[in-house]
């Protein structure tokens, strides 16, 4: 059995992670860390794993997580993993991290989009992506995996293949997204508060979301091309999922079918990526490690439309998946 640790095991995807691993064939879980809950179980935070794990929360030391456990899955906070992963590494496990700290390429983009000095500045741009249907060799000869962000996934495998092909203008791509309120994290937020986010659907952070660097960098690593994206995040009055709607100008005439044959032909094999005729709605894929995706050519333009439960293939399922590459498992294990 592989010998799995979850750093910061208080949140939803943590939750998440814990559920999926224990329906791993191959994991055994030796380790939830905390420092925030003191030495209590983690059923005791999240009670639906109440008769399912008998693991205390514990605040362990980086090298003490590392000797315990063959792989982390850090689910640690934005500026927080970069502290403390390389220690992790150094005792010689493997590592999915699910914050943003290794997803951009350099130290000037990481400075500009989360306001903090990277401490870990060499790996910055050599972290392999998690994203398998994208980048599934070089996570197989991986020590450290950038886990995607939940908008950047809904949005780069939908575009990528469009990109790579030539067939769309870079310069003027247009992404709205709209995510459940778990996309938030469980920390308490005035936007998140039940009368705030109840029966309401709100912009946030419009130009200024941290996922439209990761999404070119990454557009870019997979098809060679930087788009110019702009990109809209909205707060939908639900629980999980995300559906996103992407914009793209055609650089000539071309037809719904010759898209969808692309996109076919793109994802041809791949166990977690459905390209769809309907038009898909976020209740297709909750609590699934699906991203469905389909496409419509209207005056011209092609809309790309997909959607992915926020948790699983935007978060906590991605992992599992990438796990599953670095110890060669099938890629369902855990998850189908």
């Amino acid at each position: 059995m592989i010998k799995v640790a979850v750093l910061g095991a208080t949140g939803y995807t943590a939750l998440e992670a814990i559920k999926i691993l224990l329906r791993h064939p191959e994991v055994t879980i030796v380790a939830a860390t905390s420092r925030q809950e003191g030495s209590t179980p983690v059923s005791s935070v999240h009670p639906s794993l109440v008769g399912r794990i008998d693991l205390p929360l514990e605040d362990l030391s980086p090298e003490e997580v590392g000797s315990r456990a063959d792989c982390v899955f850090g689910c640690l906070p934005h500026c927080a993993s970069a502290e403390i992963l390389p220690k992790v590494l150094e005792a010689g496990a493997k590592v999915v991290d699910f914050s943003a700290d290794y997803r951009l390429d350099d130290a000037a983009s990481y400075l500009e989009w989360y306001g903090h000095e990277h401490p870990d500045q060499p790996r910055l741009g050599a972290t392999v992506y998690g994203l398998p249907e994208l980048f599934r060799e070089h996570i197989r000869e991986a020590r450290l995996v950038a886990n995607p962000g939940c908008y950047a996934t809904s949005a780069i495998l939908p575009l990528a293949p469009l990109v790579k092909s030539g067939l769309v203008e870079t310069d003027d791509i247009i992404i709205d997204s709209k995510s459940g309120v778990s996309g938030a994290g469980r920390q308490p937020k005035l936007m998140t508060h039940f009368p705030e986010c109840n029966e309401s659907m709100s912009a946030y952070n419009v130009g200024r979301h941290r996922h439209t660097p990761e999404i070119e960098q990454i557009v870019n690593r997979h098809a060679g091309i930087r788009p110019s994206v702009i990109f809209t995040p909205q707060l939908a009055p639900m629980d999980r999922g995300i559906l996103s709607t992407i914009y793209v100008k055609p650089k000539q005439t071309i037809n719904e079918a010759d898209v969808m044959s692309l996109l076919r032909e793109a994802y041809a094999g791949e166990r977690f990526v459905r390209v769809v005729d309907h038009l898909p709605g976020t209740k297709d894929t909750v609590d699934t490690n699906f991203c469905d995706i389909t496409a419509r050519v209207v005056r011209g333009r092609i809309l790309l439309i997909s959607c992915l439960d926020n948790l699983v293939k935007g978060a906590a399922g991605a992992a599992v998946q990438n796990f599953n590459v670095l110890y060669s498992l099938p890629e369902t294990a855990g998850l189908l």
